[in-house]
């Protein structure tokens, strides 16, 4: 009776000690070698899997730093802190960028947007969209239905008076807003831009003027008054190029229609003269003339001209030039 227990036991025992031998060889045999730097990366990503970055989740990006697909600052939830981890992981240094925020570039409340229609339907701004373009007059503007607030991982978003707001301190750029909106009406943009066109309707301004109250009118009163070539109104709609935009704010003072937000600064230049060598670059670079003084004189600025652009400052060799 025992040596017929015995006999299966022994069996089983001998043959899973053979397949774990052989599977053990097997895994030596055929291991596929992991780069030790990957798991690292890994770790000082956020793990937010969001695909901001344009990868699959958090270990792709790892991997495609790590292969060299990827630069060490490619993902925008982790910011400056996650680029410098990883760049010190990989031996490399870290460009410094730019923070991005996404930016609902719509006005158009319930008390300031016409709509067409009253809408009944699923609480999704894609599913109203197919629906004659949305319950609005404007074609271009947020539909406010929350498809985006419910894409964002980061709570970061919310509906007011029927248009969505997004926190910018809460915002990570990972930019799933951006492609759950059906109208395009989020951008990301620099977190430091001031001055921004909240309007995206290619509509005329006389059709414009008929559906919303904060609708860009092509007027082109903020393309004539900015000195820096930075607005221009293209297909009915004024586009900023934050590239050349100083935030001097003398288009959101100038728009009839307050579109463009921004703060005007509440500053002024101040030179100080025990540094000034009087070289006249100041003078020069203010599109305001608010700098007065000759070569190799003593420079002034003119208060009630100067807007506080900051050029003055930036381009000064001898940094006498401060904003105060």
């Amino acid at each position: 009776m025992i040596n017929q227990l015995l006999a299966p036991v022994i069996s089983l025992g001998g043959m899973g000690l053979l397949f774990g031998s052989l599977l053990a060889y097997a895994s030596k045999k055929f291991a596929v070698e992991v780069d030790e730097r990957i798991p690292a990366v890994t770790e000082a990503l956020p793990g937010a899997n969001c695909g901001g970055c344009g990868f699959a989740g958090c270990s792709a990006l790892a991997e495609a730093i790590v292969a060299g697909k990827a630069p060490v600052n490619a993902c925008p939830v982790g910011g400056t802190a996650s680029a410098t981890a990883i760049a010190e992981i990989m031996g490399v240094t870290a460009e410094e960028t730019e923070r991005m925020v996404a930016k609902v570039l719509c006005l158009g409340t319930k008390d300031r947007a016409r709509e067409k229609y009253e809408y009944y339907g699923v609480e999704d701004c894609v599913a109203a969209s197919k629906l004659g373009g949305g319950g609005k007059y404007c074609g271009y503007g947020c539909l406010g239905l929350g498809t985006c607030v419910r894409a964002c991982q980061f709570d970061a978003i919310a509906i007011e008076n029927g248009v969505a707001v997004i926190d910018p301190d809460k915002c990570t750029a990972c930019g799933k807003c951006v492609t759950s909106c059906p109208k395009n009406v989020i951008e990301l943009v620099p977190a430091n831009q001031r001055t921004i066109v909240m309007c995206k309707s290619r509509d005329k301004g006389a059709e414009v003027k008929n559906y919303c109250d904060v609708g860009c009118i092509a007027c082109k009163i903020c393309e004539k008054t900015c000195k820096f070539d930075a607005v221009h109104v293209v297909d009915n709609v004024a586009i900023i190029d934050y590239s050349k935009c100083v935030n001097c704010s003398q288009c959101v003072i100038k728009c009839p229609k307050k579109i463009i937000q921004g703060k005007p600064k509440n500053q002024k230049a101040y030179i100080n003269e025990e540094l000034c060598i009087g070289c006249t670059i100041c003078k020069r670079e203010c599109k305001f003339d608010a700098i007065e003084g000759e070569l190799k004189a003593k420079h002034k600025v003119i208060e009630e001209k100067c807007v506080g652009c900051e050029q003055c400052a930036v381009k000064c060799p001898k940094k006498a030039i401060v904003m105060q």
